[in-house]
């Protein structure tokens, strides 16, 4: 099925402008982690293009339209997203559509997520859904457009063709996108001469431009592999630049010479007409002549001329397509380099800190180039499944979540006579968990019943000492997961088996012949988490609702030596006792309902260390052990 209506950019003169006769709606759109387009509101559209028509160079704080952004500006000039708390930078466009499409109307198409609230669909999914809606057909099939949903007008439902899972859908009103009549005042590359229009060719300047290439270049290959392989001469030592397939402009780097005498570094441009340049590399200032050398490079010296087009860089629809050769080359001596990323925390600047610097001296024309943190390495290379072997020394590769076990003839009562003994000589303190002394009645009296204890009964457990109420002690077993053990509240002892919410799922454990950095003299135990999502039961913060599994399976790593199969163990033992996992609100992501670990920290990192949850880290497995121990899951357990 053909798809109506999609977003398009239409080239005038080498840019994605639209031409004078010709009215278009503006859709500003970021790019997320799974390489798809997502479209900004209405609101924040307009805000953008208020901006832009007052500096097309500047920045734009998305806090000033929505507060749920305040973190995040624009940067109109290399066209990208900055979060100013962590540093990240994400690649926007500017994208136009049909004024008769559903962002020129104020149409937004919305699915319901598994949080019960409802996410806005990718704009050209929006477009086409309203084209079918229109004329009044009964349902559209995606498949056409890379998804595998049916959507169904007559019940408002998408269906999965797969799973077969339905969500709702609504088509709401809103706020119609900016609509633009011809071209906007062509922005310059900065910094911008006094007279001419074209940037002066000063040493600064050139240092400036030359940078500023190389970061567009560098940024631009961050996203390599969401776009594709490497294009043009696979043999070239240079930098190869290539058009998306939707923009049929100039190349981030525009030709305006070509002829040369001089042997360079190619620098092959695709996507319109342009031939290939060749520029000298590293452009450091001993590369450049006296006379105007960048942009402007007179072909008698033997050079290309080497431009950047800011309206280009304003329009451009996400990043070129980059293969870095010779990244490190291309940045002149004695530019600062600033991490855009950098998650360890251990490098000389903060990433908010760098990133805003970084935008502060290009507003004000002093060289910098953002770089970024090296990614970490999650998984070990390709393995095939013979080269997985079983753990030794221990049982099976597989374990599946046992139900939650207790014991029958056991009430709460049993239990807490079980580890309490009772006191006849009452010390004058509090009881820590109703606060009142414990010479006193219990704070649970008139709130408890139970025929069994009294309120001004005291007991003392067994382990640890520590005197409570027996009441208190039974509310405080009612009001948890009543799986037949208590933890006292002040030392955190744990009386009985402890066993948690984790839902139902599956752990996989076994050997992989790759080694650790840090322990080079054994192999790699991984571990495979695997939970899907369901439905919460009575035990978990909110019954009947639906909770979702993000980031699963979730692979993590062992050493394959004497202390990492004891930590093996422990692992199997508090997965049985469902201990692992939890279900709760995401503290990385802020989502609630959603399986969470459980305070037993893994490292999910192969070969790397930049995020924490890797190695080397000498003092690992000494931590999990101790925290494998605050959830009763000690060594003791262990059997010989």
């Amino acid at each position: 099925m053909a798809r109506p209506g999609s977003g398009l950019l239409v080239p005038m003169n080498g840019v994605g402008y639209p031409p004078q006769s010709v009215a278009r709606v503006v859709v500003w759109e970021w790019l997320n982690e799974h390489g798809r387009w997502r479209p900004y509101s209405a609101a924040v559209c307009h805000h953008i293009e208020n901006v832009l028509k007052g500096d097309a160079r500047g920045s734009v704080v998305l806090g000033q339209v929505d507060a749920q952004l305040s973190p995040y500006i624009i940067d109109l000039q290399s066209m990208h997203q900055f979060r100013q708390d962590t540093g990240t930078m994400r690649p926007v466009q500017r994208n136009f559509y049909e004024p008769s499409s559903a962002p020129g109307k104020g149409v937004v198409w919305e699915w319901e997520n598994d949080n019960g609230s409802w996410t806005l669909y990718d704009m050209e999914i929006c477009v086409t859904i309203q084209n079918a809606y229109e004329k009044q057909h009964p349902w559209l099939d995606l498949t056409s457009l890379g998804f595998c949903y049916l959507i169904d007008f007559n019940s408002m439902s998408q269906t999965n063709r797969q799973s077969q899972r339905k969500r709702r859908l609504r088509r709401r009103m809103d706020l119609a996108y900016p609509l633009i009549m011809g071209s906007i005042p062509k922005s310059q590359s900065w910094p911008v001469g006094a007279s001419s229009g074209q940037p002066c060719s000063c040493q600064q300047c050139i240092l400036v431009n030359s940078t500023r290439a190389a970061s567009n270049a560098i940024l631009a290959s961050q996203r390599r592999k969401l776009y594709g392989g490497t294009a043009g001469n696979s043999g070239a030592t240079g930098t190869v630049v290539r058009q998306s397939n939707t923009f049929a402009g100039t190349s981030l780097w525009s030709q305006t010479s070509t002829s040369s005498t001089t042997k360079n570094n190619n620098i092959s441009v695709g996507g319109g007409q342009a031939k290939a340049e060749q520029v000298q590399s590293p452009l450091s200032p001993a590369n450049f002549p006296c006379s105007p050398v960048m942009p402007s490079l007179s072909s008698g010296h033997g050079h290309h001329a080497l431009t950047i087009n800011g309206q280009n860089n304003l329009n451009r629809p996400g990043t070129q397509r980059i293969s870095m050769g010779t990244t490190r080359g291309t940045i002149p001596a004695g530019v600062p380099a600033l991490p855009v990323k950098n998650l360890t925390g251990s490098g000389p600047v903060h990433p908010a800190l760098a990133g805003m610097t970084g935008i502060l001296m290009c507003a004000a024309g002093l060289p910098v180039c953002l770089t970024r943190a090296p990614k970490p390495i999650l998984h070990p290379p390709p393995i095939n499944k013979s080269d997985m072997k079983p753990v030794p020394g221990i049982n099976g590769m597989r374990r599946k979540t046992k139900k939650k076990h207790l014991k029958r003839g056991k009430n709460p009562e049993d239990v807490v006579r079980r580890y309490a003994e009772k006191i006849k000589v009452i010390p004058d303190e509090d009881c820590t968990i109703c606060m009142e002394r414990l010479v006193m009645s219990s704070g649970y009296e008139g709130v408890l019943q139970h025929k069994g204890i009294k309120p001004e009964l005291v007991g003392r457990l067994g382990k640890c000492g520590h005197m409570y109420h027996l009441l208190c002690l039974l509310a405080m077993y009612n009001n948890g997961n009543k799986d037949g053990s208590l933890q006292c509240p002040t030392c955190k002892t744990i009386y009985g088996e402890k066993t948690g919410t984790q839902p139902p799922g599956k752990m996989e454990y076994h050997v992989i012949p790759h080694s650790l950095p840090g322990h080079p003299d054994c192999k790699t135990i991984r571990i495979v988490y695997d939970i899907p999502a369901g439905i919460q039961t009575n035990e978990h913060p909110n019954s009947g609702k639906k909770f979702s599994a993000r980031g699963f399976p979730r692979h993590c790593y062992l050493p394959d030596n004497e202390k990492g199969r004891r930590v093996l163990k422990l692992l199997i033992m508090a997965w049985d006792r469902r201990l692992i996992f939890t279900i709760g609100t995401s503290s990385t992501t802020g989502e609630s309902d959603t399986v969470v670990w459980n305070e037993i920290h893994h490292k999910t990192e192969f070969g790397s260390n930049l995020t924490g949850h890797g190695y080397p880290d000498p003092n690992y497995l000494d931590n999990v052990l101790a925290e494998l121990s605050a959830q009763g899951v000690g060594e003791d357990n262990l059997k010989d």
